[in-house]
């Protein structure tokens, strides 16, 4: 195995009963991580009956998103996939990573200011560049080796974001099929949406 994964365990697994607004509810194996590349406090959520080490589990990606996970901001698409993957992820045995990576890893703060930017005409990548970070600078080393430490080698992956089949694929996570998520559009996030399928190819389709 590759010397990105040296180091990674898991710390401590715990059982957590999740309750949505909309009354959904299901049980989490909540899973946190020693060595991680990044040393960052990233999650596994367990959901379901995923057969690790005997089945290709349903993984999900999910980058932290404080205002639409929590606040439910309307200007992104992030709670309702968070909402939607935990779901689908417990009907079918799998696992959602939760990581800490707000607005696509430059900080909810310069999210923020990207957002005043994206007032004045810039759209999501723009406002990225022009605050001096990259379009999207999140890296997912920590995401494979926490799927190495819970023994994961092979996952379905549900996501419209091509750049993380490319990632986990050179970091030597075999991606078996890609589940595309719903489309949660609203007249707030349709530019924002508009923009991801546009500029870096994700799987949205998009009426009008």
């Amino acid at each position: 195995m590759s010397s990105t994964f040296v180091g990674a365990s898991v710390r401590t697994s715990v059982r957590i009963p999740l309750t949505f607004a909309d009354g959904y509810s299901t049980t989490a194996q909540a899973v946190t991580f020693d060595g991680l590349s990044d040393g960052r406090e990233h999650l596994a959520l367990v959901l379901g009956d995923p057969g690790l080490g005997n089945e290709t589990p349903l993984v999900r990606l999910h980058s932290e998103c404080l205002t639409g996970d929590v606040f439910g901001s309307a200007r992104c698409d992030c709670g309702p996939q968070l909402r939607e993957a935990v779901e689908r992820i417990t009907d079918v045995g799998g696992i959602l990573l939760y990581l800490r990576q707000e607005g696509r890893d430059i900080g909810l703060y310069n999210k923020l200011d990207a957002y005043a930017l994206q007032d004045a005409g810039r759209d999501t990548y723009q406002a990225n560049t022009e605050l001096g970070f990259d379009e999207d600078a999140r890296d997912y080393t920590a995401a494979a080796q926490m799927l190495a430490a819970l023994g994961v080698g092979e996952i379905d992956l549900l996501t419209n974001n091509p750049d993380k089949v490319r990632q986990l694929t050179e970091l030597g996570v075999a991606v078996r099929d890609t589940l595309p998520t719903g489309v949660h559009a609203n007249p707030a996030n349709l530019r924002y949406l508009r923009a991801k399928a546009d500029h870096t190819g994700h799987t949205i389709r998009l009426v009008g």
